[in-house]
């Protein structure tokens, strides 16, 4: 875990935040701070999005992989999305990313979120304030300036895939859903276990884009990745076997008794590739 800021570093440090905001509700609370001249840090970089909803997770880890200190995150109060149900998927996604972040040695606190209404411009003034402190508290991201920590930059590019993942993407976009909704049995599906599911997922996922992420790389060993992302060699076996299965990795060769292990490059183009390779060449 990186370490907080020592007392020089507080009083020099401007910390660099990212801020995506609703355009129905905190950018609306944005302006009417602006309006009503509270004062507040001038430390956010604001960017509008429609909906917190719509905000994708690899887009924030984007975010401090390239050296922000901070990201924060407003949208509409539970119950007034203008969409419905946007913020709804906002919350669950925020919180599997901080369940994320935990694993890569970055604070997960650089990563905040805040409902805030379109009438609420002095809350908006206070949050401001706040997330400013927690982050210059932190001090500077160890990844930004002229010698990033690698780790943790290699770290946060394995979550960032875990958050492009297909079944994360479905247990999201459907658990929500699933646990306001009965599914075609008439059941519906209960928090506990949705969030029993998505804790699994996300350790299972976890593992496999960092055998992916180092595979891609050189060829490694079960040792070699486990030590990389600190898991014991047993699980990674266990997913080296599932992920040889679905031909994304491959055993590259074998030394003093030890396989070692590839990514599975393919050079054959699906039919959309093929289809768009072809408009291309006919342009």
């Amino acid at each position: 875990m990186e370490e907080t800021a020592t007392t020089n570093e507080k009083s020099s440090f401007r910390p660099k935040i990212v801020g995506f905001l609703c355009n129905w509700c905190s950018y609306a609370g944005a302006d009417l701070a602006g309006v009503s001249r509270f004062q507040y840090p001038t430390n956010i970089r604001v960017i509008r999005v429609m909906c917190s909803g719509r905000l994708d997770p690899a887009i924030v880890l984007e975010m401090l992989i390239q050296g922000a200190d901070g990201v924060f995150i407003g949208g509409c109060h539970l119950g007034d999305c203008h969409y419905i149900r946007g913020n709804y998927y906002a919350e669950k996604r925020y919180e599997m990313t901080k369940k994320l972040l935990a694993k890569t040695g970055l604070n997960p606190d650089r990563l905040q979120l805040k409902w805030i209404s379109a009438s609420e411009g002095q809350l908006f003034a206070d949050t401001m304030r706040d997330i400013t402190e927690i982050i210059t508290e932190l001090g500077p991201s160890p990844i930004s300036g002229d010698n990033p920590d690698l780790a943790i930059l290699e770290q946060l590019m394995i979550i960032r895939n875990v958050t492009e993942d297909y079944r994360m993407r479905v247990l999201i976009g459907k658990g929500v859903s699933l646990m306001d909704e009965q599914n075609v049995y008439n059941e519906k599906l209960d928090p506990k276990r949705y969030e029993e599911l998505l804790n699994s997922a996300i350790e299972e996922e976890y593992i496999r884009s960092g055998i992916l992420y180092m595979t891609k790389e050189k060829p490694v060993s079960v040792m070699d990745i486990a030590s990389k992302i600190k898991v014991s060699p047993e699980l990674v076996l266990k997913h080296v076997v599932t992920l040889k299965d679905r031909d994304l990795i491959r055993m590259d060769h074998i030394e003093d008794k030890t396989p070692y292990y590839a990514f599975q490059f393919h050079e054959e183009l699906d039919e959309t590739q093929e289809y768009a390779a072809e408009e291309v060449e006919g342009a």
